[in-house]
């Protein structure tokens, strides 16, 4: 099977721009957090704010002022966006690799769900 026909030829041509569209996008991300955050309701002692993450498998919590917490809420937000952009360019990078580079003989085609395509 020759790989050159895996992949139909406008897939071979559009993908590339689209790999470099996502590349774009992650130059234009501003800052990135993993965890998440509350915003648990006014309490005791006034608002309360909270970021939780895990380290090590502990989730660890930390108390935020308003500012703090919309900083980290846009960043938390961000670092999903870059991480959607970071599956959708590695599910790029293999339809072309395995689109375009010489392969083993199989006995059977691989399948999208083997490759990750899907």
């Amino acid at each position: 099977m020759n790989l050159e026909t895996t992949a139909p030829p406008a897939r071979r041509r559009t993908a590339p721009a689209a790999y470099a569209r996502r590349r774009a996008r992650l130059g234009q991300v501003g800052w990135i957090s993993e965890g998440d955050v509350q915003d648990r309701g006014p309490g005791a002692g006034g608002p309360c704010y909270q970021w939780t993450r895990k380290v090590k498998g502990k989730t660890v919590s930390v108390a935020l002022s308003r500012e703090q917490y919309e900083g980290l809420r846009e960043a938390i937000a961000n670092w999903r966006v870059v991480q959607a952009t970071l599956r959708e360019m590695q599910r790029l990078s293999r339809q072309m690799l395995f689109a375009t580079l010489p392969h083993p003989p199989r006995r059977k085609r691989l399948g999208k769900k083997t490759l990750g395509l899907i």
